[in-house]
């Protein structure tokens, strides 16, 4: 089978198309044939490696660990394991490979109790594949970590990123009266997702304007944390998305004497996050942001768009043209 395959770290032209075995499902697995995929921060990250963690999960040197990128998907069942009783061949699905990657490559072996689920009736495969991580992740903010409940105020920076126009979506979902700071070029369609407020990042500092908030969600992770808690209400929360770990010195300097709290964190990616997250996709509140879409041999193009930092929403990884 083909699959991108990366046998250093660096910059996106590491990323090699290659003929690589065919995987075989165990007893308690299934075999996924790929149809989409999507890149993100996890992706890049993992083959630019942070200078500590990636490297202790996948390799000091080289990437020995994972090799195949990737961890949303949307494709199709081809066959599962004899212990395998929720899934059978023909099943069409969209979920997350995890920490193990493998999505970019046209077979995926996932086991019965992983992060995915049958595919949203009203979204092509790849517009179901660019949901799971984007959406769990703003999820978990605003639920798990937040607690955002309805008629709180929320201010979500950089509600343009894949995660931030889920978050935009799922607080509406909660009731949340929520302003959206982002471009100028980007208020229109992010205004359309649901947010009630706008704010051009590029022509006003919301700290400056003396509005309180019950939250602020930092999706893009860009946000001076201790900048922020001027503009948080007394027990308000900072969600931090992307910078946890290399600010935490940061958000305890910002927080101390102080009421307010800062969270980080990673979502979990439950399969029963996936029909929820499916059921709004179907009744019509929920929608993915698809930017641009790249065959699976244009990977290093996509890749070094999406690293310009320009995107909106997300991009996508297309394997079906593979398969017709």
């Amino acid at each position: 089978m083909k699959a991108i395959v990366f046998e250093k770290y660096g910059p996106p032209e590491v990323l090699q198309i290659k003929d690589v075995e065919k995987p075989t499902p165990k007893e308690n697995e299934v075999l996924i044939r790929v149809y989409a995929t999507s890149i993100t921060a996890a992706d890049w990250r993992m083959r630019k490696t942070d200078p500590f963690l990636a490297r202790m999960i996948n390799g000091l040197l080289r990437p020995r660990k994972f090799n195949i990128l990737g961890i949303e998907l949307a494709g199709e069942v081809e066959e599962v394991g004899y212990e395998v009783t929720q899934f059978k061949p023909g099943d069409q699905v969209f979920g997350t490979t995890g920490f193990t990657f493998g999505a970019y490559a046209e077979y995926v072996c996932l086991p019965e109790s992983g992060s995915f689920t049958q595919r949203p009736a009203n979204l092509p495969f790849e517009e179901a594949a660019a949901v799971p991580v984007g959406a769990d992740t703003a999820w978990f903010f605003l639920r798990t970590q937040g607690n955002i409940q309805s008629g709180q105020k929320l201010l979500i920076y950089g509600a343009s990123s894949s995660v931030g126009s889920y978050a935009v979506q799922l607080a509406k979902y909660l009731g949340a009266e929520t302003t959206a700071v982002c471009s100028t070029a980007n208020q229109e369609w992010v205004k359309n997702l649901g947010a009630d407020k706008m704010i051009d990042y590029t022509r006003e500092d919301f700290t400056q304007s003396g509005e309180k908030y019950d939250a602020i969600f930092d999706a893009v992770g860009k946000l001076s944390i201790r900048g922020s808690m001027k503009s948080l209400k007394e027990g308000g929360v900072f969600l931090d998305a992307v910078g946890m770990m290399r600010r935490t010195v940061q958000a305890k300097l910002a927080t101390a004497r102080s009421s307010k709290r800062v969270f980080g964190g990673t979502a979990t990616g439950k399969a029963e996050d996936l029909v929820f997250y499916r059921e709004l996709i179907e009744a019509g509140k929920l929608k993915p942001v698809i930017d641009r879409r790249y065959p699976l041999e244009e990977i290093v193009e996509a890749t070094n768009y999406v690293e310009t930092g320009r995107k909106k929403g997300n991009v996508v990884i297309t394997l079906g043209h593979l398969w017709e």
